[in-house]
């Protein structure tokens, strides 16, 4: 099969500091107040970045995040400043970096994901069966995998610098960065996650899960610190988005993300040690076209 897509964009390679080069994001600094995301076409699986990018997954997750930004706005305020080029420092005034590239504020990390779930599934499942808790919170008994909860709940985790994040529970987040802020943080989770599972849902998509990022911002000659989100939002990486007409709970759902490039890697057996294998053709393909269904459900529009 012929792939009758661009090439991906693997590695943004500016001439800027490096502050950070993650799973899909490279970040630069911009001088002492901003920094500069790219969102590369690499994907990762089984905490490993793979050979093969996805062609345009970096735009589609872009776009996606500020779809959300504009929708949470009241709600919290966030670090992007923009995405036009025309703003960028000189050195990342490209045309490959359109569409997957933002200018954001920068702000002090939390080192604490911050997810909230409305069904049980993934990790949370697993806490569920060996302890009928998630996170230290008790759910009823009885639960099935992708039940819906009674309550979406708010779950801490650790930002792991490699491997999984690890579920911690809110006494250890607030020992981690203090408890008025973990209680901010809780708040504005559960209301982000509200928000955006109301407007799934008017989509035909369950949220079942999501994770945010946020962090401190100190403006000059203020002296409070304010709590902004950070990061991507909302998009299949960062989220479980399930098709609510195919939703049957009991086991795993169909799923908006990276599934047929797990699926395909567990079928040719790869140990999931190096060397990382490339993707065929036809799973990149297919893998593209999920990311971007999700794009044209949750948004209404496709790439520009």
């Amino acid at each position: 099969m012929t792939l009758p897509l661009s090439a991906p964009l693997l590695d943004s390679a500016l001439e800027l500091p490096l502050v950070r080069k993650g799973k899909v994001r490279d970040v630069y600094a911009v001088g002492d107040q901003h920094l500069l995301i790219v969102a590369t076409d690499r994907i990762s699986a089984f905490d490993y970045v793979l050979g093969s990018g996805i062609p345009d997954k970096g735009r589609i997750l872009t776009a996606m995040s500020l779809f959300w930004f504009a929708r949470v706005e009241g709600l919290v305020r966030h670090h992007l400043v923009s995405t036009e080029l025309a703003d960028f420092p000189v050195e990342a005034r490209r045309d490959d970096l359109v569409g997957r590239t933002m200018l954001v504020h920068r702000s002090e990390p939390f080192p604490v994901e911050c997810v909230a779930r409305g069904y049980l599934s993934g990790s949370g499942w697993k806490d569920y069966q060996q302890s009928g808790t998630v996170c230290g919170i008790p759910l009823p008994a009885g639960l099935r995998e992708s039940d819906r909860l009674p309550s979406p709940i708010f779950t801490p985790a650790t930002k792991a610098a490699s491997g999984h994040d690890e579920n911690i529970s809110e006494a250890d987040a607030s020992r981690a960065i203090g408890a008025d802020r973990v209680a901010r943080l809780r708040e504005l989770t559960l209301a982000i996650y509200a928000r955006a599972s109301a407007h799934a849902a008017q989509c035909g998509i369950i949220l079942a899960d999501t994770k945010f990022e946020f962090g401190g911002l100190r403006t000059a000659g203020a002296g409070a610190e304010e709590i902004i989100l950070i990061d991507e939002i909302l998009t299949p990486d960062s989220s479980r988005f399930w098709p609510a007409d195919t939703y049957a709970p009991g086991g795993p759902q169909a799923s908006f993300d990276k599934q047929f490039v797990r699926d395909h890697l567990e079928a040719i057996r790869w140990d999931k040690r190096p060397p990382v294998p490339a993707l065929p053709d036809d799973v990149i393909v297919r893998t593209r076209a999920k990311y971007l269904e999700a794009l044209q459900r949750l948004t209404g529009r496709g790439l520009s």
